[in-house]
C-alpha cells in the first residue's frame, strides 16, 4: 500500500492507510472488523480511555449508555457474539452471518445499515413522488451545546423550522388562489459536524410545494417556485425570533444560567462544550487536532444559492430534487441520515495518531486532522445519542396521523410488495432484511451459493453460547471476541480536561 505524506507546521507526517476501498464485487465477502482503523483505535485505547475519564471525576468516568456504546462496537461483528447460519440445500455449503452491534453512536457498519434502511422505507413508503428541497438549519455554538443534551429543544426547533417552511409555502399558495394548501417534510436530527465536531442541526427533507384538495376528494400539488434571497431572509426572520421565544420560556436565554448538565455529567458536558468549539479540550495545546494539507490564505467564500444567515443562524435550501428522480432523492436521504465516521476516512500516522480526511478542503487548504488516540475517542463519546431518542421526525401532510397521509404517501410497489426468499416482504414490518438491503444498496446477491450457484436457506439463528463455541470451534474459527488492550500508563494529564 502506498504511503501519503501531508504537512504540517513543523513538518511531514506520513499517514498509513487502512485496505484500499474498491467498487463493491458481485461476490459478497464478509467484513473483517479487526481490520478497520477505527477497531483498532478503540481496542487499543478505551481501558485508557475509561481509566483517565475515572480518575479526573473522582470514579464517576464515562455515562452507562457511552460505555455501553464502546463495548457493544467492540463485538460487532465477530462470529462469537452470535451468528445467522445460512445454508445451500444442493451441494451444503454453510455461510456464517455475524450479529451486529446495532449501534447509534460511531459504528461505521451499524449506522451505516441504518442510513440505508432508513433511506429505502422513506423513498418507498413516506416521501410521494413529487418535488423535494433540503433545507439544512444550523444554530449558534452555545444552543448547539444546549440541543445536544435536550431532545425536548430539538423537536420543538424542528417544528419551528417546519412551521416558517410551511407558513411561506401557504402565503405563496394563497396568492395563486390555491385554498388550505398543505406541505409536509421529515426532518433529521444531525449530531455531528465534518470534523468530527459536535454540532446539532436539522435536515429537513420538505415537500417543494403544498397539496390542495378538489371537489371531488382527490388531491393535487402544486410546486413552488426557487425561493429568493428576500424569501430566506424573510423564513430566517420568523425562525430566529421562535428560537428565542423557546428559550425564554425554557429559562435559557440568560448566557450565565446554571449549567445542569455540566452538575448531571460534568466529564461529557466539559467534553462536549470543547467539542462544539472545534477542539478536543480547551486551553489545553496538547488535545487539540493537529491540521494537515497545503495551507493558503483563506479565499472569499462564493455566496451559496438559497442561503440565509443572521445572528449566527444559518439556513440553506439550495439542494433541490425534482419529481421521478427517486434514486437521486435516496441518496439525499442517505446523506442526510449517514454515520459520523466514514471508514474509508480514518488513518494511523506512523506515530500512531488518528487521522481523518475532511469530506471537503477547508478555506485554509486543511485536508486532514490528526487527534491524539484517546482524545479522539473523547469527540466519539459526545457523538452517541441517549437512550430512547428519536432523530427523524415527520411534519405535516407526512406525520403518522395526519388526515391527507393516506392520500398523499405511496403506497407499496409490486416489486416491493411481493414477499423475499427470506420469507418476507422488504421494507415492511420493523425494517428491511438483510439479503433485500444488500441486493438494493450494493446490487449484490448474498443469497447466492459460491459453490453451485444455487440458493442459500436461513437455517438457525444462535446466540453467542456453548453450542456457538463448539460450532466455531469444529469449523476452525475463532471462538472468542478480541479483547480490549489493558489500559496504558500515560503522561500526567490533569489538565486533561477543562
Amino acid at each position: 500500500m502506498r504511503t501519503t505524506t501531508l504537512s504540517c507546521p513543523w513538518g511531514a507526517v506520513a499517514l498509513r492507510p487502512q485496505r484500499p476501498v474498491g467498487v463493491p464485487a458481485a461476490a459478497y465477502t464478509p467484513r473483517d472488523p479487526s481490520a478497520s482503523v477505527l477497531y483498532t483505535v478503540v481496542r487499543e485505547h478505551v481501558e485508557t480511555f475509561r481509566v483517565e475519564a475515572a480518575r479526573l471525576r473522582d470514579g464517576q468516568g464515562l455515562p452507562r449508555f457511552v460505555d455501553a456504546e464502546f463495548a457493544a462496537f467492540l463485538r460487532c461483528g465477530f462470529l462469537a457474539g452470535g451468528f445467522a447460519r445460512f445454508r445451500c440445500d444442493a451441494c451444503r455449503t454453510e455461510r456464517l452471518v455475524a450479529f451486529s452491534c446495532k449501534g447509534r453512536g460511531f459504528c461505521p457498519s451499524c449506522g451505516g445499515r441504518r442510513m440505508a434502511e432508513r433511506a429505502a422505507h422513506l423513498v418507498d413508503h413516506v416521501l410521494p413522488d413529487v418535488p423535494v428541497r433540503q433545507w439544512v438549519f444550523t444554530l449558534p455554538h452555545r444552543l448547539r451545546y444546549l440541543l445536544a443534551w435536550r431532545h425536548d429543544l430539538c423537536r420543538a426547533v424542528a417544528r419551528i423550522l417546519h412551521r416558517a417552511i410551511g407558513c411561506h409555502f401557504r402565503s405563496w399558495a394563497r396568492q395563486q388562489g390555491v385554498r388550505d394548501g398543505r406541505g409536509g417534510g421529515v426532518a433529521v436530527l444531525q449530531r455531528f459536524g465534518g470534523s468530527l465536531n459536535l454540532n446539532v442541526h436539522v435536515h429537513a427533507l420538505v415537500l417543494d410545494g403544498v397539496f390542495s384538495r378538489a371537489a371531488g376528494g382527490q388531491v393535487r400539488f402544486h410546486p413552488a417556485p426557487v425561493p429568493s434571497a428576500m424569501d430566506m431572509a424573510d423564513i430566517l426572520a420568523v425562525i430566529v425570533p421562535a428560537v428565542q421565544r423557546l428559550l425564554r420560556r425554557n429559562g435559557l436565554e440568560d448566557e450565565d444560567v446554571t449549567d445542569p448538565f455540566a452538575e448531571a455529567t460534568p466529564l461529557l458536558a466539559g467534553w462536549a462544550a470543547a467539542s462544539v468549539q472545534g477542539l478536543v479540550i480547551s486551553g489545553t495545546e496538547r488535545w487539540r487536532p493537529t491540521r494537515l494539507g497545503d495551507r493558503r490564505a483563506p479565499s472569499a467564500p462564493t455566496p451559496p444559492v438559497c442561503h440565509a444567515r443572521w445572528e449566527g443562524f444559518d439556513l440553506h435550501a439550495g439542494v433541490r430534487i425534482p419529481a421521478g428522480q427517486r434514486d437521486r432523492l435516496e441518496r439525499v436521504c442517505r446523506y442526510a441520515l449517514r454515520p459520523p465516521v466514514a471508514g474509508d476516512h480514518l488513518y494511523l500516522t506512523a506515530a500512531g495518531d488518528v487521522a481523518l480526511q475532511l469530506r471537503r478542503p477547508w478555506d485554509d487548504g486543511t485536508t486532514h486532522l490528526v487527534f491524539a488516540p484517546v482524545a479522539f475517542l473523547a469527540r466519539l463519546a459526545v457523538l452517541v445519542p441517549r437512550p430512547r431518542v428519536n432523530l427523524v421526525l415527520y411534519h405535516g401532510v407526512l406525520a403518522p396521523r395526519a388526515a391527507w397521509r393516506a392520500a398523499v404517501v405511496p403506497g407499496p410497489s409490486p416489486a416491493v410488495a411481493e414477499p423475499s426468499e427470506t420469507g418476507t416482504r422488504p421494507g415492511m414490518g420493523r425494517g428491511w432484511r438483510w439479503a433485500d438491503l444488500m441486493r438494493r444498496v450494493f446490487e449484490i446477491d448474498v443469497l447466492a451459493c459460491p459453490g453451485c450457484g444455487g440458493r442459500l436457506r436461513l437455517v438457525a439463528v444462535l446466540d453467542a453460547s456453548a453450542a456457538t463455541a463448539r460450532i466455531l470451534e469444529h469449523l476452525h474459527l475463532p471462538t472468542g471476541v478480541p479483547a480490549p488492550v489493558p489500559a496504558r500508563a500515560s503522561p500526567a494529564t490533569d489538565d486533561w480536561v477543562d
